[in-house]
């Protein structure tokens, strides 16, 4: 029979009992145990000194317990971008890996990162973060927009464009499945004829070629895919001014660009907030 917590999903439950399960029997005495404080800003560095231990009269809040020697605190400051970054896991129990040499060398009083001006670790940072929210905005939006409300998604990035949208009902739609234009009555030009694909394989030729074979003089084509497209299919659209491709990557693109003037609906189904990342300074030649 499977536990059973309130408000935790099953895959956090699991993370949550991999975690306790190190913490209680994987951690051993004479470890190293390196702590990220966001109250003073300090890296704390310390040494398991006892067993595991639960102790729920002693703190009801977090019953198990082993005994560290606090040895030494180093500020933030005195890390590369790359070692705060990983210290930073959602997790609160992990082994630190890559940067476990640069945390060495601060506990023993060698903290000396590279200056900002040459801390490559920016750029990884950055990249990572930016690729992390990529994968988490297209994996939201092909295990929830399936078919149909994949259209009425695109339907309302368009929206927010600016263009008016027309979405064909649920069924056989001769392959448009969105009709967009800037006028209200949907008269005037440009008329763009769009196709979505909620699956997240590559799109070939003879879809896009389908597609185009009906536009009319004067109209244009859309088609937009959480997938790719294949190089034969870039090759036939290069070619046509009025038909454009938009895969996974640009789909994420216009996304983040028009996320501010989406509706509650799905910004609750893509749950983003804005930050700011550093970038790597660019130094003269």
């Amino acid at each position: 029979m499977r536990p059973r917590i309130p408000r935790k999903k099953a895959g956090a439950i699991s993370v949550d009992a991999g975690q306790l399960f190190r913490f209680a029997h994987e951690i051993k005495s004479g470890d190293f145990v390196v702590y990220p404080s966001k109250r003073d800003r300090q890296i704390h560095f310390g040494k398991v000194t006892g067993p595991y231990r639960f102790d729920v009269a002693d703190e009801q809040t977090y019953p198990h317990r082993r005994t560290v020697n606090w040895l030494r605190s180093v500020p933030r400051t005195k890390f590369s971008q790359g070692a705060l970054y990983e210290i930073g896991s959602a997790m609160s129990l992990f082994l630190v890996k890559n940067y476990a040499e640069e945390f060495r060398s601060a506990f023993e009083g060698n903290a000396n990162p590279p200056p900002v001006s040459e801390d490559d670790t920016v750029a990884l940072v950055a990249e990572d973060i930016e690729e992390t929210t990529r994968d988490f905005v297209l994996k939201r939006l092909a295990q929830d927009l399936k078919g149909h409300p994949f259209a009425d998604f695109v339907a309302h990035l368009l929206s927010t464009m600016e263009y008016r949208t027309r979405v064909s009902p649920e069924g056989p739609d001769g392959g448009i499945d969105i009709i967009a234009h800037r006028d209200e009555l949907g008269f005037e030009p440009p008329i763009i004829k769009v196709q979505v694909k909620s699956n997240e394989g590559s799109i070939s030729d003879p879809v896009v070629s389908a597609l185009y074979g009906k536009v009319a003089h004067g109209e244009f084509a859309l088609i937009v895919t959480l997938g790719t497209f294949t190089h034969q299919a870039r090759t036939f659209a290069r070619s046509r001014t009025n038909l454009r491709l938009i895969d996974g990557e640009e789909l994420v693109n216009l996304i983040l660009q028009n996320y501010e003037k989406f509706d509650s609906r799905y910004k609750g189904m893509l749950p983003l907030k804005r930050v700011y990342v550093p970038e790597p300074l660019k130094l003269d030649d």
